[in-house]
């Protein structure tokens, strides 16, 4: 069957299965049977999550799962999403992860590219465009089509697609342990006697690393707030006194900055951001208001967590996280990775003689090591023989003041989409700021901006322009 349809080997040297699952109760599931491990919805010890993994472990193997096998996790934020995977896991089966937000045509088309042995998904619709924690019965589909794992990750997650189609990224249980041990390492993250209250997606590597693996590996109970509104996160932060962390990315962080008068929260500490970087007016309403550090973190699907300023003390800058080594080559970063974390067809320039080229422009403080990510490469553009920085046009304008996000594209010329404010006003803050050949030759104005499940900003040049089409044209 051709490589397009499923998943194909790599020659890694590596055995052609996932590891067993030995290291899910070394890391994952051990400790004290009266530990706080998990609040989504109402607490959960150690040994009741335990007990409940080796249930789902039983419906997985009654449903024809076995060792060395394939699954695919279609399932919201949920107690059944963390224990099917960790069950999963423990089976010594190949997990790939679904948003459960694709439409059904998605979701058949990644279960053509992955060939998962069996489906698992809720048993019944789970809708609510707030909602952050659902509560529902998983159900077991077995795909005819689907094949064993033939490679030998243990996470196969699907890139978000925010400046094109999705690639298909695969993790063995070496690379996890990897990053939990870099999380361990790395000042000012959470530890056992804090807890995280997790807002990002734990189908992206923020939300399942940041928050569930390495919460359960450390002894920081992830808190998930049922809703993602004002109110539902607010409750969660003043739930308890322990010092807090809040994981998710900028988008989320704008719905804490909308309070007027933001509350006292004793046990609120610090907030860290994936993706972007935070706009200034952002950073210091937050920073002010709460009386809290705002970090960043810099990572991707295809390594985890690469760099980062947790207190927001070097902003822009970031430390690489321990083990991790990065240079710049002609403006690009490149991280260390021993081998492709891709499977299937891709770009054979993505990866080579060990190094990893993010498409990221960035620069290496020699002094310091630090790093400065200063955006996509191909933002990188000539107008009339003069460079021009995208990234610089869109920061300059996500700083005008009403501005609520900004992205800004060369699609036939330098184009800029923007919420939360009139043309006039960004015309206006720009023609003060940018030189002639820098200014976007048209802003277009939408209610919101389209973004990728993670709650990246989309990119897709064909999605935001019919996204302003609509915008013009409502009827």
């Amino acid at each position: 069957m051709p490589s397009e349809t499923h998943l194909s080997p790599v020659a890694t040297g590596e055995p052609s299965a996932p590891a067993t699952g030995e290291w899910v109760d070394e890391l994952l599931l051990a400790g004290p049977d009266s530990e706080l491990a998990l609040h989504l919805g109402a607490p959960l010890d150690r040994r009741a999550l335990r007990a409940l993994v080796l249930e789902r472990e039983a419906e997985l193997v009654a449903a024809g799962l076995a060792p060395g096998g394939s699954v695919s996790l279609r399932l919201p934020p949920s107690l059944a999403f963390v224990t099917v995977l960790l069950a999963a896991w423990r089976l010594g089966t190949q997990v790939s992860l679904l948003d459960y937000r694709l439409t059904q045509h998605e979701v058949d088309q990644a279960v053509a590219r992955l060939a998962p042995q069996l489906l698992v998904q809720p048993s019944k619709p789970a809708t609510g465009a707030l909602r952050a924690l659902f509560d529902v019965d998983p159900a077991y589909l077995p795909n005819p089509a689907g094949v064993p794992a033939a490679t030998p990750h243990t996470l196969i997650q699907l890139s978000s697609g925010s400046t094109g189609p999705s690639k298909i990224i695969g993790r063995t249980a070496a690379d996890v342990i990897s990053e939990l041990d870099r999380y361990n390492a790395i000042a000012g993250i959470p530890r056992r006697g804090e807890r995280a209250v997790v807002l990002g997606s734990m189908v992206h590597v923020l939300g399942l690393v940041g928050g569930l693996l390495h919460g359960l590996n450390a002894g920081v109970p992830m808190v998930v707030p049922p809703r993602l509104t004002i109110d539902g996160i607010l409750k969660a932060l003043a739930a308890d006194d322990a010092p807090t962390t809040l994981i998710g990315v900028p988008s989320q962080a704008e719905i804490l900055a909308a309070v007027a008068e933001p509350p006292a929260l004793p046990g609120f500490r610090r907030m860290i951001t994936g993706g972007e970087l935070v706009r200034p007016e952002l950073w210091r309403t937050l920073t002010e208001g709460y009386g809290i550090t705002l970090g960043n973190m810099y990572g991707m699907t295809e390594l985890g967590v690469i760099a980062t300023d947790i207190e927001g003390a070097h902003r822009p800058e970031l430390t690489p996280a321990p083990g991790i080594a990065v240079r710049v080559e002609g403006g690009e970063v490149l991280l260390s990775r021993e081998r492709s974390p891709y499977i299937g067809l891709v770009d054979p320039t993505r990866w080579a003689d060990g190094w990893l080229r993010t498409r990221d422009a960035g620069e290496v403080d020699p002094d310091t090591g630090r790093v400065t990510i200063k955006g996509r490469l191909d933002s990188q553009v000539s107008i009339g023989g003069l460079k021009v920085d995208l990234t610089e046009v869109e920061q300059t304008l996500a700083d005008a003041p009403g501005v609520d996000a900004a992205v800004v594209l060369y699609d036939e010329g330098i184009r800029a989409y923007v919420s939360g404010v009139d043309t006039s006003a960004v015309d206006a803050w720009l023609r003060e700021r940018l030189a002639a050949y820098k200014r976007p030759r048209a802003v277009h104005v939408l209610p919101a901006l389209p973004r990728t499940s993670s709650g990246k900003l989309l990119r897709d040049r064909a999605a935001l322009r019919s996204a302003a089409e609509q915008a013009a044209d409502p009827t």
